[in-house]
């Protein structure tokens, strides 16, 4: 499945709220959504659910809060992944202008392969600040607050809300931290009753998201979390009741489950092969290569019906990261080869200093599990 960058992904959901504060929005707005909806109301709240896919909501939340106000079907963006899609969510950028695509990505400011969120390079885990880089070179896009001419307040969980990624990608807000979901309800309040003028509260949580790569997203602690975050949606809304506020919720992508046997470890022949180690996500994955076609028929051999093994460049081509003028670095971020897993497969590899651990959970893929996201709307 492909994201719908034309008028039906996160990008446009986000373009659409940036019309709605008076901002300008670089790409389309979201189809069948008036704007008068986004326009009229004194606040809009967008609360993002990190792993929060549309099929598993209506599945396994059917009759809940946030079910029962579900608009549509959204998509992600590719690869539909969290350093992906809320760079896009925080920028109203694609990947392709933002040029975050995955987890790991290959940044040559600091000459290695670093976890993008957390700012530390794969392996040894040192900040990239070691390198003598700063957060500026490497999250180059602006803030969608940054131009709006309205307050917004950002409200995310205490152990993220101070990293580089956030303090970049937050500038033109106000940043406040929560710990639990009460907390969570209690600051969104306090934000939107905290003055008469016009807002835009913009909270995430993180939780479901990280329950479900450790235990599966058809998890039991899954569905308990999915049911926590649920019950504060509609405690939220209850709050919020004669505030004149837009209440949106969303996620940044779904997830699937990944048996032992479908996730495969990248194997002696081909490793020797790469220049650098994986990068991306464990579905999506780019390898920067010293021969690509070599790569590309031995990759074949070995995956074979198991993931399309193509060059990155045709995956720009073809639209996938986005349309816009690409990141300055971009090809260098996708590297030579994708590779982009089909059915449940993953791919991995190891470097020295990371702990052999294997997500059940997964995403980045193309599957509608993966892709396709909530749109809930409430107003109060």
């Amino acid at each position: 499945m492909r994201p719908d960058y034309s008028g039906g992904s996160l990008v446009n959901l986000v373009a659409s709220i940036v019309e709605g504060r008076g901002g300008k929005a670089l790409h389309p707005a979201l189809k069948n959504l008036c704007a008068r909806e986004l326009r009229e109301p004194k606040n809009i709240v967008l609360l993002i659910v990190d792993g929060l896919g549309d099929r598993y909501l209506m599945r396994r939340g059917a009759g809940g809060e946030l079910a029962r106000r579900r608009r549509s079907a959204l998509t992600s963006v590719f690869p539909s992944t969290t350093a992906s899609a809320i760079t896009t969510s925080y920028t109203g950028h694609t990947p392709l202008e933002h040029g975050l695509t995955g987890w790991f990505t290959y940044f040559g400011e600091a000459g290695c392969v670093s976890a993008a969120l957390p700012f530390r390079s794969r392996g040894d885990h040192q900040s990239l600040a070691r390198r003598g880089v700063t957060p500026e070179q490497i999250y180059v896009s602006h803030s969608v607050f940054e131009q709006l001419p309205v307050r917004s307040v950002v409200v995310t969980y205490k152990d993220i809300i101070d990293s580089e990624y956030n303090t970049c990608h937050c500038r033109g807000a106000q940043r406040v931290a929560y710990e639990t979901a009460d907390e969570l309800v209690a600051q969104v309040e306090a934000a939107v009753k905290s003055d008469d003028a016009r807002k835009f509260v913009y909270a995430y949580w993180p939780l479901y998201d990280m329950v479900s790569h450790r235990y599966g997203f058809e998890s039991a602690e899954a569905l308990a979390e999915l049911h926590k975050i649920d019950e504060a949606f509609g405690r939220l809304l209850a709050r919020l009741g004669g505030t004149d506020s837009l209440v949106i919720a969303t996620a940044d992508h779904g997830f699937i489950d990944v048996a032992p046997e479908e996730s495969l470890e990248l194997p002696a022949s081909l490793a020797p092969l790469l220049r650098f180690p994986l990068c991306g996500e464990r579905r999506v994955a780019y390898c920067h290569v010293h021969q690509p076609e070599n790569f590309l028929e031995k990759a074949k051999d070995w995956l074979r019906e198991r993931a399309d093994v193509v060059p990155s460049a045709r995956l720009v081509e073809e639209g996938w990261f986005g349309p816009g003028t690409p990141h300055p670095r971009f090809s260098e971020r996708v590297g030579d080869v994708a590779l982009v897993m089909r059915g449940h497969y993953t791919v991995k590899d190891w470097t020295p200093g990371e702990s052999r651990h294997l997500h059940i959970g997964n995403h980045g893929g193309t599957s509608e599990d993966e892709m396709l996201i909530p749109l809930v709307m409430e107003a109060t």
